[in-house]
């Protein structure tokens, strides 16, 4: 019998989380190694998960599965195949880079890295979910950590607007995805909850044109799908520095996955029916997002409408429904999971520093703070898609596949391009370059050893990606042929 890794993955954040809140508040010091080390060990078996998987094999592997509540056929059934292990890569960067900048927390850390520890197991819940019961019960999960941490710790003049705006958002993509969950399960006729069963019912093409909407969309919010977008620039502002890494690093993706998990792969016909609008929308969210982000005066704004620009491109891929415009969907989760993880890591540096996030109050930081500004650029690099980063490999792809069914929609994603290059470069000459004020030029340190761990951590491995496509695609490239054998070869 196989050690039970994803269990212990999803349980770790969860037994960390319990312990935290166990230990006296005054020992502030053992509370942030406990939360470290639980990090640590998310990390080491997120990447002993994909030195392990077998890409030749290929599909579900490391399997887990016991009778939950099998009177209405719900199984804890876990398992990961190449989409999702990227992501529980992804989810453990991001959880160990988020426990590293938040080391200085001094307002009731116990709850803070407790509930970050409950926030990681719900994405690492979903990601290895093969039942559509448990993918929404760990989807759920996540909610309440969220707000609290964002109306608690959060930025003050905006917390309380944005974490009810995000809650109340997110909320109504549950109900909708709950709605459309409920209608799969009795339109299948098999009463269980298992995906891999799911995907074999044969739902009628009407019933799939009919319900999709309803599964994708409910799924697609937290992904940050136009019109609905407008929770996460203002949730990512509002939110501490870690919560902004993983809303916009792992959460957006957590959107993405089930959309594609539940909606594209159990509904395929629905899917290449409903294609055309969701091109149309993920091409909006490319060019408006970028549009929008060029014009923000503040730091962390400038990002969060970022995010939404480029999850615009997972979204392209998605619709394409075909090998090119998917493998680069799957890349871009990854690779837009590191870059704005990084970015707002930078974001949070300099803000704890300066004390203002306006970039007209800013300047010359290069001087006080070269390793933020270093990594800003290689994320700005990786967000234009320059040749030689991740960013270029994850997005010419999904412009390739996006060629192949809609030209112009190529067209236009590339113009938004050109957009995020512009905005870029104007927010590095503006933050990093010119005079510094003479007010920061007192106040403004270098960051921490620590915080240069995260930076150097977070862009090599952007780097890396951009030079070695290769450590992803073979993983991805299985996941997406049994997505497009679905299709019948695509459309």
């Amino acid at each position: 019998m196989q050690f039970p890794i994803l269990s212990a993955l999803i349980f770790t954040p969860i037994v960390a989380g319990v312990v935290l809140l166990a230990l006296p508040a005054e020992q502030k010091d053992w509370i942030r190694r406990v939360a470290l080390a639980a990090a640590v060990l998310i990390l080491l078996m997120a990447f002993g998960l994909y030195f392990s998987y077998d890409p030749g094999k290929g599909g579900y592997q490391f399997l887990e599965e016991a009778a939950w509540l099998p009177q209405f056929g719900i199984s804890y059934k876990l398992g990961i195949d190449g989409i999702s292990l990227p992501l529980v890569l992804l989810s453990g960067l991001v959880i160990f880079s988020g426990v590293l900048v938040s080391w200085n927390v001094e307002d009731r850390p116990r709850e803070f890295f407790s509930f970050l520890m409950f926030l990681g197991a719900s994405v690492l819940g979903v990601f290895c979910a093969l039942d559509l019961f448990l993918l929404f019960f760990f989807f759920e999960l996540a909610v309440f950590p969220k707000y609290l941490m964002i109306v608690v710790w959060g930025y003050p003049k905006t917390r309380e607007y944005g974490g009810m705006k995000l809650t109340l958002y997110l909320f109504i993509g549950s109900v909708i995805a709950l709605v459309g969950t409920l209608a799969v399960y009795f339109g299948s006729g098999l009463r269980t909850f298992d995906l891999l069963a799911l995907e074999q019912a044969g739902f009628p093409i009407e019933f799939q044109r009919l319900w999709f909407p309803f599964v994708f969309l409910g799924f697609a919010i937290l992904g940050g799908i136009f019109p609905f977008h407008s929770w996460a620039p203002d949730g990512h502002v509002a939110a501490p520095t870690a919560i902004s890494m993983l809303l916009a690093g792992v959460e957006m993706k957590v959107g993405a996955f089930a959309a594609l998990r539940v909606g594209i792969q159990l509904l395929p016909e629905g899917a290449q029916y409903w294609a055309p609008a969701i091109l149309l929308l993920a091409t909006i969210n490319v060019v408006y997002g970028a549009f929008i982000a060029m014009v923000q005066t503040d730091f962390k704004y400038v990002i969060g409408f970022s995010s939404v620009s480029h999850m615009g491109l997972v979204l392209i891929g998605f619709a394409t429904l075909n090998r090119d415009g998917l493998l680069g969907a799957g890349m871009q989760m990854f690779s837009h999971g590191v870059m704005t993880a990084l970015f707002f890591a930078i974001v949070g540096m300099v803000y704890d520093r300066a004390h203002t996030r306006e970039i007209g109050s800013l300047g010359g930081l290069v001087r006080k703070m070269p390793w933020a500004a270093v990594g800003f650029i290689i994320g700005g690099l990786v967000s234009m898609g320059m040749p030689g980063f991740s960013g270029f490999v994850s997005e010419i792809p999904v412009f390739m596949g996006a060629w192949q069914v809609a030209p112009l929609v190529s067209v236009v994603a590339i113009l938004g391009i050109l957009i995020t290059a512009a905005y870029i470069f104007l927010v590095v000459r503006r933050v990093f370059f010119g005079e510094i004020p003479p007010e920061l030029d007192q106040s403004v340190g270098d960051v921490s050893g620590k915080d240069k761990l995260v930076i150097g951590m977070l862009s090599l491995v952007m780097i890396l990606l951009g030079w070695f496509p290769s450590l992803l695609t073979r993983l991805i490239e299985p996941g997406v042929h049994s997505i497009v054998a679905l299709m019948g070869g695509g459309w």
